[in-house]
This record gives structure tokens, sequence and C-alpha cells, in this order.
């Protein structure tokens, strides 16, 4: 039987082709994950352990407001302390923060979080032992920075040039002293490390005289848990200690969570496109059985027992799985060297490391692909020992009974009855609970939908039909009759584009609506022309608030400075803004008092808010402010609440007189003329030519807000076309079949008049209509989720609404019938290109 078996394969190599690479890509996408985030999370491991290799013991202090005032961070007297330690042999102390460096365009290096500044902290030789300089010196005065390799190099900056370097303050040029390679975390996640004389990064980030970190190193064979215990005994309270092992494990820990949500996520892609795969398989071995009828009955009629048949069935699948899992570990591999490539495209700096190949990979590709295949040829396995000898004399191939329809309909029904109800009790549960049941009933619905799927093609090509038959005529009305001839058949092709157009449309919907949800949130809230902020996400100063206000053309300005209030015993959120400007760059509804009354130092309160602390235009309010002083203040107004506004709006002189390090996330600025390259020029001019501030017209400020989501979209997107692309595999197999299968039925409609183009056009019409009709179910279907996982936004987030992009949906039905078009070119054309008479005479 295993000779059967093989010679059956070889036999059928084209039809199993297609198998094979459904199988395969699947695989590929398993095996490719694992080797990708094996190979990555060696490569941070041993980037990790590189970092601290020097480092006995790291010390940290990062004081809260309070004791910051009376002790901001490690003094030089207790590096002193630590350096006369047993088995210190160095210490090198560090203060950091924001700092970033333009490139040739006066755009900045880096994303902003990932650029950093520190202090130069020079051992006992000279040299600082975390960098390793390339060409020139450690800065050794005030006007000298050193800069990290990469970034020099993309700024085009050499030793003695002058820089402009941009922190949280004015920007300011000095000398480069030196170039160097380092190990640090901001530079490996592709960002920038300015590198300062001491005492001017502790005036940026600190205070003089102080630091925030120490870096102990010791002498071989001292040990760093006596060590660190030692440390803390003469640092301050506030400050934590740990060993530099201890670190880099920590480190290592996270990143294997990082990586493993990342393996997650394109796992469950994977499984999708196997999930896919299965009914390709399954199809085509269901195909291969029927076609074979006769060959099986002899078989059973020479004495081969059913176990002996569903055997030979099944080891063809174990073959078919082993060839498609050995191609499909090659390519995986292949696939992991290519995300990383494509990473480092994007400016994804990941560290540098040889490609790991474990036995997890490869157990993981021929387990998954044999299995999956042997268990998708199972069924139509067992359906082959089911033909009776008695078949071999028929030359007609078994059908499937009415019976067996009615009970699969029946089956189906319930199921997605199930999951349906599922679904909606899970949108009235709402939260993650309710996401949680929409999950499981998502699943059971799908499920469902597909064993119910051959019942659905009649009614549903029904009505695409007329469409066809009025356009392309003849060939259109053939088309739609074989489309639903066999419907387990077409309803196994159809299933596959279902799942994946299921997904899209699903995050199609959500995303969408979430987007326009997030626009009435944030984008909408916006009268003025400009939002400034920094890059770094760091607060703007009151310089940069006052440049605005003095720049030319400027009608309006207005801050949204954060602050808190004490009001009847629990702290609300509070924005300083302008008075008079603030209405003129945000949207804001008042239901009563007027927004003038901020100018006198009155507040204006939300309307829940106000209704929460029974508060109305002209309370008065006993609050306490962050410096615990207390005081009362009027309410002049109450608005409509907003996603975008915080619940009390204060002139930002009464924030000041409490709050010494205020913090300024935005300032909205509206110009004469609107937005225009010039005002826009003046602005950034105003600020300095800051790098490290961004000015964002309305686009900008749509794309900051919602562009994540759009990101998002179109890496689903990318993932998700496996899932298709082996959904036209199996649509160019169904072809493959029915061209194979109706041999004589082509030769027939030849010979009465049916010319070769109008063959093709038939066939492609028939791929057209059972890919539009898969499309249609999973259209339906995702939006039908995506209308349930939205029910669980509406607390979180009061502005979404159900939005239907038509426009992406008529896209994926053109798409749909592209995909049809293009798998049905070969089948088509070997339709054509059958000899009529040759036709005529086969079974």
């Amino acid at each position: 039987m295993f000779r059967t078996a093989l010679r059956n394969v070889l036999a059928h190599k084209a039809r199993l082709l297609m198998t094979v690479l459904a199988v395969m890509l699947g695989v590929a996408f398993v095996s490719g994950t694992l080797v990708f985030t094996d190979t990555l999370s060696q490569a941070f491991r041993g980037q990790s352990a590189k970092s601290y290799d020097d480092v006995a013991v790291a010390v940290s202090m990062r004081p809260n407001p309070e004791e910051a005032a009376k002790n901001p961070g490690l003094s030089q007297a207790t590096v002193d302390k630590v350096a006369k330690l047993d088995g210190v042999t160095g210490v090198q102390p560090r203060v950091d923060g924001f700092a970033g460096v333009p490139d040739a365009k006066g755009k900045l290096i880096g994303s902003g979080w990932s650029n950093k500044g520190t202090n130069f902290a020079p051992g006992p030789d000279g040299e600082d032992p975390a960098l390793a300089f390339t060409s020139g010196t450690g800065p050794a005065a005030a006007g000298q920075v050193a800069l990290d390799k990469e970034s020099a190099d993309k700024g085009g900056y050499k030793v003695g040039d002058r820089v402009r370097v941009a922190t949280n303050g004015p920007v300011k040029e000095y000398t480069l002293s030196g170039v160097f390679t380092t190990e640090d975390g901001a530079v490996n996640a592709g960002g920038s490390l300015v590198v300062f004389d001491a005492p001017v990064a502790q005036k940026l980030y600190l205070k003089p005289g102080y630091y925030s970190d120490l870096n102990v190193s010791a002498a071989a064979g001292t040990d760093a848990d006596t060590l660190r215990d030692e440390v803390l005994k003469v640092v301050p309270k506030a400050a934590t200690a740990q060993t530099g092992q201890d670190l880099a494990d920590q480190q290592a820990r996270d990143i294997e969570s990082g990586l493993g949500a990342l393996n997650q996520v394109l796992l469950g892609f994977a499984g999708i496109a196997l999930f896919v795969g299965v009914f390709l398989i399954s199809n085509t071995f269901t195909m291969l059985v029927a076609q074979r009828t006769k060959e099986l009955a002899l078989m059973r009629a020479v004495g081969a027992s059913r176990k002996q048949i569903t055997r030979s069935v099944l080891t063809e699948a174990g073959i078919v799985g082993l060839v498609a899992s050995a191609v499909g570990y090659a390519l995986g591999v292949a696939l992991a060297m290519g995300l990383r490539a494509g990473m480092a495209a994007f400016e994804m700096k990941l560290p540098d490391s040889d490609l790991v190949l474990g036995a997890t990979p490869v157990l993981a590709a021929f387990g998954v692909g044999v299995v999956i295949t042997v268990l998708a040829a199972w069924l139509p396995g067992r359906r082959a020992a089911r033909i009776p000898p008695v078949a071999a004399m028929n030359s007609v191939h078994a059908t499937p009974n009415a019976k067996s329809l009615v009970v699969r309909n029946s089956i189906g029904a319930a199921i997605t009855a199930i999951g349906a109800v599922l679904i909606v009790l899970g949108a009235n549960s709402g939260g993650e609970t309710g996401r949680m049941v929409i999950a499981g009933g998502a699943f059971t619905t799908l499920i469902g939908v597909i064993i119910l799927i051959p019942f659905l093609s009649r009614p549903v090509i029904a009505l695409i039909r007329p469409f066809f038959v009025k356009v392309f005529g003849v060939a259109g009305k053939l088309a739609g009759l074989n489309a639903v001839r066999n419907p387990r058949r077409t309803g196994a092709t159809a299933s596959a584009l279902a799942i994946g157009l299921t997904l899209v449309t699903g995050l199609t919907v959500i995303g969408v609506s979430a987007g326009q949800a997030l626009d009435r949130m944030t984008v909408d809230q916006i009268k003025a022309d400009y939002m400034v902020s920094m890059a770094s996400g760091d607060g703007l100063s009151q310089e940069a608030l006052t440049a605005l206000e003095k720049t030319p053309g400027v009608t309006a300005v207005s801050p949204q400075q954060a602050g808190a209030l004490d009001i009847k015993g629990s702290y609300v959120s509070a924005s300083g803004v302008t008075p008079g400007d603030v209405e003129k760059v945000l949207k804001i509804d008042v239901v009563n008092g007027s927004l003038g009354t901020l100018a006198d130092g009155q507040i204006a309160v939300a309307e829940k808010t106000a209704a929460k602390r029974g508060l109305k235009a002209g309370s008065s309010v006993p609050v306490e402010f962050l410096d615990k002083k207390k005081g009362t203040l009027t309410v002049g107004a109450v608005y409509k609440d907003s996603e975008f506004l915080s619940p009390v709006l204060v002139d930002t002189k009464v924030l000041d007189a409490h709050d010494p390090q205020k913090y300024i996330p935005q300032i909205f600025v509206s110009t004469d003329g609107g937005p225009s390259a010039a005002n826009e020029q003046a602005l950034i001019k105003a600020l300095g030519d800051n790098p490290a501030i961004s000015v964002m017209d309305e686009k900008d400020i749509r794309d900051t807000f919602g562009g994540q989501i759009n990101l998002l979209l179109n890496i689903m997107y990318g993932l998700l076309a496996m899932a298709l692309i082996i959904a036209v595999l199996g649509v160019v197999n169904t072809l493959a079949m029915s061209v194979f299968e109706r041999q004589q039925e082509i030769g027939m409609i030849r010979a009465i008049g049916l010319d070769r183009r109008r063959v093709k056009r038939m066939v492609r019409l028939e791929a057209v209509v059972i890919s539009i009709f898969g499309a249609i179910v999973g259209i339906g279907l995702g939006t039908f989720l995506a209308w349930a996982i939205g029910k669980t936004f509406e607390s979180s987030m009061p502005e979404y609404a159900l939005v239907l992009p038509w426009g992406r949906i008529g896209i994926f039905l053109l798409l749909a019938a592209l995909v049809g078009v293009l798998a049905s070119l070969w089948p088509a054309r070997s339709a054509a290109r059958l000899n009529m008479l040759s036709a005529i005479k086969a079974e």
C-alpha cells in the first residue's frame, strides 16, 4: 500500500503541488517566526549581558518630588564613599535626559523617545568604559559634546564640527570633541547618545553636583551580592542597588516577555494560514478520491480492506506533508533573514547575531506540516474506504447523498446559531470579558458557517448569477450553473476566502470606526491651525510659549498645561490655559456661565464633574493645590465633556503659583490667514529651529493620533495576505480538478458552438463567482464581528460608532474577483486547449 500511495503522489504531482504550497506557506510562517524570535532573543540577551559586563553593582536614585526638594540625587560625596569600599575598582556616575541632534535637513535623528543625553565619566585612565572612541576624545569643557558614531554618520558630523543640540531648553551649539561606539540602549534602539561634560549634564538634567545613577565595577573575585549590601549602607535610603547580573537577567526576562508577545501574534497569523490551508488540503484529497473512485473500488474488489485504503490516502498525505514541511522550513529560515533585513530597512536597529537554528523550529515545522496535512486528509480517507467494490463496474463517480447534506446543514445551522448568540451576549456584556465571549462566539460561528457554506452557495450565487448572465450571456450562465453543481467543493473553495475576508473586513471596520472616533475625540476638538509639542514626549518650556506668543502673524496661543486640584477630597486633573485665547484654539461647548471668567481667576468645570460634585456657575469651591496650599476658587463656566479636555480649566497663572516645575505637553496656535508654509516656517524660526519640537498642522495631528491605527491595519493586511494566497491556490486547485472531470462536457459544448475564447471566459467567470461568493460571506461575517467588538469599546471610547467603509468593502469585492481571474488563468487555458474529439470520448 505504501508503494501504491507513493505512485499516486507521483501520478498527481501537479494537483498535489497546490497542497504542498499551502502547507509550505503555513510551515514557513511558523518556522520563520520561531527562528526569528530565537535569533532576536539570543541577540538581545547577548547585548544585555555585554552592556552590564563590567558592572558589579548598579545604583539608581529617582526620588519623588517631595524627597527631591531635599535630596535630588547621588552627591559627589556619595560617589567618593562608594569608590572607597573594599573591592571597588571604579565608579561611573551618570545623569541623563533627553538630547537630540538634527540631520543635514534639520530633522531630528531618531524618534524622540530614544534620543538620550548623558555625562562623560572617565576613570583614572581618562577613559569612559561605556564608550569606545573611534575618533577624538570625550568632552572636557562646557562647550564640547561627543556623539555616537551612527548619529554622527547620519548627520555628516566630524570631530571639530559645530553641532546643534536640542534638550528641553533652547537649542545650543557645541563643538564635537569625539565620536564613539557604545552598547547603550538608546543607540541600540535606533536613537542617539549625546555626551556632555559632567557639570553641563548635571545642570541640564538634575542639579549641579548630583547624579541619578552609579555603575560600580569591582575587582575579580569580589562577591557582587556582598558588595551590593555594602553599597546600600553608604547611599541615601531613597536609592536602590542591584547587581549587574541581576540587571542583565531582568533585562533578558523583559526581552523574552516582549518577544513572546510578538511571537504569539506571528504564530496566530501562521495558525490562520494553516487553518485556511486545511480546507485546501481536504478539498484536494476529496477531489482526488472522487476522481479515483473506480481505482479504489477495484482495489477493494481484489482484496484491499477499508483500513488499507484509509492508510493509503493518509500515507499520501504524510508524504506531501513531509515534502512541504522540508521546503517550508527552508523558506522559513529565509523568511527570518528577510524579517531582520526588513526591520533594518525601516531603521529598526537590531543587535548583531548569528542566525539561531535550534531544534524547536525544526520539530514545529515537521510536526505542524505533517499533522495538519494528515488530519485534513483523514475525512477524505474515510470516505475513500467506504467506496464499495461494485463501484468498479460503474462509470459514475460516487456522490454525497441528500441525507448527508441535510445532516451537515442541520449541524452547521445549530453551531452557527450558538456562535451568534455568544457574540450578541459578548457585545452586550462589554469590556474585556465581553471581548473574550465574542472571541469564543466568533470561532464557533466561523466553524458553523464553514459547515453550512455548501448550503449557502445556492441562494447567494443565485443572487449574483443574473448579473453575469446579463453581461456575459451563455458563458456567464454556464459559469453560474457550474459553480453550484458541487456545493461541497464550492463551499470548501470559498471557505478559504471567507475566513481571510472575515478577518480583513472585521479589522478594517473596527480600525476605520476607531479612527473616526479618535478624530472626533481629538482633531475635531482642535480649532487651532497648529499643535506644538516635544518629539521626546517631555514638556515644552515657558520660553517656547513666550516665543510663540511674540511671533508675528499669530492670532491666538494657548497651552494645555498639565495640573491637578483637590476638590472635595479627591484630585481632579486640570489644564492651565490662556484666557481669551483658549476658546479660539480649542472647541469648548459652554453649557452655562462664560469662559471669559477664566481671566478673573475663576475655573471652568466639565459637565459630568460638575454634576458629580454638585457644582454650577457661581459655586465657590475649596481646593488644595499640588504644593498642599489651600484656597477657594469660583466656578465661572460649565462645559460639555470632551475626551480631549481636562475636567477643569484654569488660567495658567493660577497653576504657576503652586507648581514651579510646570509641564506643558502641547501648545495650540492660530495664525493670521490659516495654515501655510510661511506661517509654519515663522513658528519654527521663533522656536529656534529646534529639531526636537514638532509643529504639526491638521494632517500631522491626525497622523499623530490616528497613525498607529493605520499602521496596525497595514501590518495586519500584510500578515493576512498569507491566508489569501492560500485561498487563491484553493481556487486554482478546484478549477483544475473541475476541468479534468468535465472534459467530456467541455468537448460537447465546444462541438455545439462554444469557441475557445468563450470556454476560457466560462471557466474564469466560474472562478469569479466562487470568489465573490466567499467574499460576500466573509464581508458579512466580518462586519457582524466588528459591530459586536465595537459595542465593547463604547464605555472606554464614548465617541465610538460603527462606520462601514463602503469604499474599502467595494475594493475587497473587486480584489476577490481579481483573485478569481488570476486563479483561473491556468485552468481556463487548459480547458480551452482540450482536443474536442478526445474530450468527447473521455470518461
